[in-house]
């Protein structure tokens, strides 16, 4: 049914009429009765709906989907149990700044304030975790609300949106009143702005650049090489954003955020001028805010951010610049660079061999299973545009120091530091890109957080390969227990099933790996797979970090004169 007809319709159809109008082609769902009228619209449109298992994954799926498109991602819940398992995905888009919408099911208006049954206020309960937070009591509004919960949810610095649809609105019959198609509102930076930026790089003698934040593009990303290459800039990439710039280029000086090289830290302390470009550098990447002053940094600070309430809000720049990413890119390309100097060469090319040395030092840690082993399988089997997705934990520490990240859209992981975000990260990045590889890590805590989800990507023919890494432990709990209270475990332990043995039942692909003799070809098998894959390895528990083992870390714990800790652990 066209979207311009006369005919009344429900709310429920006029909101997933909305959402056509508007390009939507995915949303993730846990169905509820709430919310029948737009299940029941959805039975016939276009749109490919995805049900999941908890509602938690459901959001997390939504909030990669706009991490990957840059577009809103799309769930609907059921009202409170269900709206309470989302904010689980809403913390992610809303730390992540990720364009995301949630709508949930809403008792009638009929009985409000009776406690009804699930009876919420959600503008009370969801105002500090989303962007905006409203109610579509009338169906002769849903264009409107939806067409403002687009451009909420992608202005300024992007993030997510919630939509209470109480059920007498969703059966309402109502004329659709469409509006025109949602389209990203980009906000440039001023001809001064670039004029002075330009001046202020061409007189500084090791300059370097912090890529971070959302609003980017492929496009983006390849110009700013070239940018980075005229200018003579190494540029570093913030906490789990190193998709924005190509490991393998000569200009890259890794990546700021946990476990970070210590002669990278040197160097964003010792640099006379910081370009921080997109991003908010927060505590991750900041190394609890030690990095920059608070709020007058020592360094000279250029922040270009597409929110104007994040400039001036932690650091206090010396040019602020009220622009996406991607739109300073494309303006910032037609200034005229500097002709080439030896030292700001030296200093790229610095940077460069010390991201190399440390990012090619593959230690040797306890047990039959390498992960540096692992690594290296997958550097040779999976193609350059593959995505690697991860939650929170010491074994995500492998990819951030050792994996080469070279494309746009190939890293999907919170910098919000939630648990059980990869398995659903990749099942959306798989829905979005059916054709490229996509490799879910989570640690045996981490993929317990959402392992019901496989179920999802079994019933969406998402032929996803998971690499559950099980040490029998909270490992990162673990590791700040015994350098805080050695000896003393306390609630970290785990009793872990077969995980192989559970996607088998799945009917899916699934290998137990317990040495490195194992992996490869487990690897190979599972790529082949043609359908979600699981690969179960079994780690030393003393295999806590690349640099430290846990006997290690209670050993200096249990006597702090005999070793320090050092800032790369």
């Amino acid at each position: 049914m066209s979207n311009t007809s006369t005919t009344p319709l429900s709310g429920g159809r006029l909101l997933v009429n909305a959402l056509l109008n508007h390009g939507v082609e995915q949303v993730f769902c846990v169905p509820g009765e709430s919310y029948l009228p737009v299940l029941d619209a959805l039975y016939d449109s276009s749109i490919n709906t995805t049900v999941c298992r908890q509602e938690g994954g459901a959001a997390m799926m939504a909030e990669a989907w706009g991490k990957l498109t840059g577009t809103p991602g799309i769930c609907l819940v059921t009202r409170a149990p269900g709206a309470t398992n989302a904010t689980a995905g809403l913390h992610i888009a809303l730390q992540d700044s990720t364009p995301m919408i949630l709508f949930i099911g809403q008792i009638s208006t009929r009985i409000r304030e009776r406690e009804a049954f699930q009876e919420v206020d959600y503008r009370r309960f969801l105002g500090s975790a989303v962007k905006w937070v409203a109610e579509i009591d009338d169906a002769e509004r849903m264009d409107e609300m939806i067409s403002r919960a687009f451009h909420v949810a992608t202005s300024g610095r992007p993030g997510p949106v919630a939509l209470a649809l109480p059920e007498n609105a969703l059966s309402q019959l109502a004329v659709g009143r469409p509006v025109s198609a949602w389209q990203q509102v980009e906000t440039h930076p001023g001809v001064q702005e670039l004029e002075d930026i330009a001046t202020l790089l061409r007189s500084c003698r090791s300059p370097l650049v912090i890529a971070g934040g959302s609003r980017w593009s492929e496009r983006a990303v390849q110009e700013f090489q070239s940018i980075a290459e005229n200018w003579q800039l190494p540029v570093a990439c913030s906490f789990r954003r190193q998709m924005l710039f190509d490991h393998t280029h000569p200009n890259y000086a890794g990546d700021i955020g946990i476990g970070i090289n210590p002669l990278l830290r040197e160097r964003v302390q010792r640099a006379d001028l910081i370009l921080m470009l997109g991003g908010r550098f927060s505590e991750m990447p900041s190394q609890d805010y030690s990095l920059l002053a608070v709020p007058a940094p020592q360094q000279q600070l250029v922040h270009v951010h597409p929110g104007a309430e994040e400039l001036g809000r932690v650091y206090r720049p010396t040019i602020a610049v009220h622009a996406s990413p991607d739109a300073f890119v494309s303006a910032f390309g037609r200034e005229s660079p500097p002709e080439p100097v030896a030292a700001r060469g030296q200093n790229v090319a610095e940077a460069h061999a010390a991201y190399e040395q440390w990012s090619g030092q593959f230690p040797v840690t306890p047990g039959e299973v390498q992960m540096s082993h692992v690594i290296r399988c997958l550097a040779g089997k999976l193609d350059d545009e593959a995505i690697l997705t991860n939650g929170a934990g010491n074994y995500a520490s492998w990819i951030h120091r050792f994996w080469k990240f070279q494309h746009h859209g190939t890293q999907l992981a919170p910098t919000s530091g939630s648990m059980g975000y990869g398995l659903p990260a990749a099942i959306a990045a798989k829905l979005c890109h059916p054709g490229r590889q996509v490799v879910a890590f989570a640690g045996d805590g981490c993929y317990q957080m959402t392992m019901q989800e496989f179920g999802t990507a079994v019933q969406a023919g998402t032929s996803i390969v998971v690499l559950v890494i099980d040490n029998g432990m909270y490992g990162t709990i673990r590791m700040h227990q015994e350098r805080h209270f050695p000896g003393r475990v306390s609630s970290t332990t785990l009793v872990n099933p077969d995980f192989a043995a559970l996607a088998a039942a799945y009917g899916a692909f699934s290998a137990r790996v317990t040495s490195d003799a194992q992996f490869e070809p487990a690897l190979e098998l599972a790529l082949a797979a043609d359908r979600p894959a699981l690969i179960h390895i079994l780690i030393s528990p003393e295999a806590i970090t690349p640099t430290l083992t846990l006997s290690q870390i209670r050993h200096q714990a249990e006597n702090p004169a005999s070793s320090a800790l050092t800032a790369s652990d």
